[in-house]
């Protein structure tokens, strides 16, 4: 049995999400950036034992969206999963990834005794040194909308599951009146 109706209620809720979960970015000001663009629809597979559908992210996508708590602190994100040092994570990871952003916004901070610019690795090192003792508040960016269009998920399920069958049990009579057409 062909199930192309209920393969298709599941690609139009991964895109909705996907386009909602963009959009939030854009809204919080977190936008354009190589997180928005690494966020892409994944294969909708549909098999007579699982439904399985993939939407493809950054890594570091889930630590904006749930929040990470701070080495010193988790009052940014106190129900987070996440926190700074547990050991778990790569070692600089948070400051390359600060670096790189430092870089391409063309960031930096001044010195407060002369007024000069600080070098791009100084305010990349200070922001991460305060992220990493603060923590990163929760964007729910992507959680927000797949918790919204999860909601009235199965009723769509549902309708597109009953139009595969209908067309199934069309296809079946269709074929047993060609096999046995007198009886």
């Amino acid at each position: 049995m062909q199930l192309d109706n209920f393969k298709k209620a599941l690609e139009e809720f991964r895109d909705k999400v996907i386009k909602e979960s963009k959009s939030n970015l854009q809204r919080l000001g977190k936008g354009g950036g190589d997180l928005e663009n690494s966020i892409k629809p994944g294969q909708v597979k549909v098999t007579d034992r699982s439904l399985q559908f993939e939407i493809e992210m950054a890594y570091y996508g889930t630590f904006q969206d749930k929040g990470v708590q701070g080495k010193s602190s988790n009052s940014k994100a106190p129900r987070s999963p996440y926190r700074f040092g547990t050991g778990s994570g790569r070692k600089g990871g948070l400051t390359q990834g600060i670096d790189k952003w430092v870089r391409k916004k063309r960031f930096q901070f001044r010195d407060k005794k002369t007024g000069r610019f600080l070098s791009y690795q100084s305010t990349a090192y200070l922001i991460a040194r305060s992220v990493y003792q603060t923590g990163i508040k929760p964007s729910l960016f992507f959680t927000k909308p797949f918790e919204k269009y999860s909601k009235g998920l199965p009723n769509e399920l549902e309708k597109a599951f009953a139009l595969d069958m209908e067309a199934f049990l069309k296809f079946t009579t269709k074929q047993q009146l060609k096999d046995y057409p007198n009886g």
